[in-house]
């Protein structure tokens, strides 16, 4: 499904089913040098079971046009404007690490209009290395497979979300050079890491959220450790919110590494708790 956002193209996966803005809406957002197939199966079936799905490719990434974003809170603005494009009044967001920023930042500024917030593999300050950082500038292929290496609990994964005779850590190896070739203006990659290490208002956002939260974490997780998603869980409890935290035995790529596990924890979330 294509749309027009803040004068772009902007794409978006609707599990195979045509969109229906009058049902309940799923927006899933991508992380860094990823796109919208990280979410395949979590949400292929949520499309099957009654959710309208919106599973975006931010711009400048694949196959949305425009400006790829320089800050969380730009990716957050884009979020309402999609909301708006697609004559989505309310939706439940869910997004993987710089998109679960972005998520949480939206949720922030459009308050009532996000029914559920969902985190996975979430930290703040999502503080970046500064190795990492400028080797995803001066060495991108280098950076791309350190990254591959510290998102994974292992590099020999069960095929999972992709299918029979898939090597995982290869198929997201070759997302990110896809990803990286897609934009030839700017480097996506460094923009967003940068974008994630500079983002301060975490702490702030996840107090003015008027939704329930539920962190998927990954208790391997090399690139956001459990441990710094801590004061984002304290602090939505502090401020009253609806708070439930699941802890997968994996790292960073919970989607691919335990799918049904992950769809599974979003899936009861959306079904059992309410706004």
């Amino acid at each position: 499904m294509e749309l027009t956002v803040n004068n772009a193209k902007t794409y978006c996966y609707t599990g195979g089913k045509p969109f229906d803005a009058a049902k309940p809406t799923v927006v899933f957002i991508h992380g860094v040098l990823n796109d919208h197939s990280v979410w395949i199966l979590q949400s292929r079936y949520l499309a099957n079971h009654g959710y309208n799905v919106l599973t975006v490719d931010l711009p400048g990434h694949c196959r949305s046009a425009g400006e790829a974003p320089s800050s969380v809170e730009e990716a957050a603005d884009f979020i309402a404007a999609l909301l708006d494009a697609a004559g989505v009044q309310k939706a439940a967001l869910v997004g993987h690490s710089w998109g679960s920023l972005i998520a949480l930042e939206a949720a922030s500024r459009l308050k009532d209009r996000v029914t559920h917030l969902v985190l996975v593999g979430t930290a703040f300050p999502m503080k970046v290395s500064p190795v990492l950082i400028e080797t995803s500038l001066s060495e991108p292929m280098k950076a791309l497979a350190m990254i591959n290496v510290f998102s994974r609990s292992t590099l020999a994964a069960p095929p999972s979300a992709l299918g029979p005779g898939t090597w995982v850590f290869g198929a997201s190896m070759a997302l990110g050079k896809r990803v990286l070739a897609s934009n030839t203006a700017v480097n996506v990659f460094h923009r967003g890491f940068v974008a994630c290490d500079r983002y301060a208002h975490g702490e702030q956002a996840i107090s003015e959220i008027a939704c329930p939260v539920l962190f998927v974490l990954g208790a391997q997780d090399q690139m956001t450790a459990p441990k710094a998603a801590q004061p984002l869980i304290a602090k939505a409890r502090a401020s009253g919110k609806t708070v439930q935290v699941v802890s997968l035995p994996v790292g960073h790529h919970q989607m691919t590494e335990t799918p049904d596990e992950t769809l599974f924890a979003i899936r009861d979330f959306l079904n059992t708790v309410p706004q």
